[in-house]
């Protein structure tokens, strides 16, 4: 078994569920979020998260605005819409219905 790989489609199973988080707080360029990920110990890479953000655009649960930069080219900076704020509130109820799900199976109190 490869538990690496493992450790990896678990984090990869919430990552939607981070990203909307941090967008909800505030809206977000593709490096901030990559920051963010890192310092909770969730590592992503662009390779990961390009492609997972503009699944969500397309689907509606994101948009994006360019704004420009003092250090470089303009930035796309990435807001929950309406409908991703629905979503949101989804994924959050299914996280707690699911960490509950794993104590219970797992017997583990935290």
């Amino acid at each position: 078994m490869n538990i690496e790989n493992t450790k990896a489609q678990m984090r990869k199973g919430v990552l939607e569920l981070c990203i909307l988080s941090l967008l909800e707080k505030e809206d977000a360029y593709a490096s901030d979020i990559i920051e963010h990920l890192k310092k909770a110990k969730m590592i992503v890479v662009e390779g990961t998260l390009y492609p997972l953000l503009t699944r969500l655009k397309n689907a509606d649960v994101l948009s994006y605005r360019w704004e420009e930069s003092k250090s470089g080219p303009p930035r796309k900076y990435y807001t929950l819409t309406d409908y991703g704020k629905k979503i949101l509130i989804e994924l959050n109820a299914t996280w707690k219905d699911l960490v509950e799900a794993v104590k219970r199976t797992t017997n583990k109190t935290s």
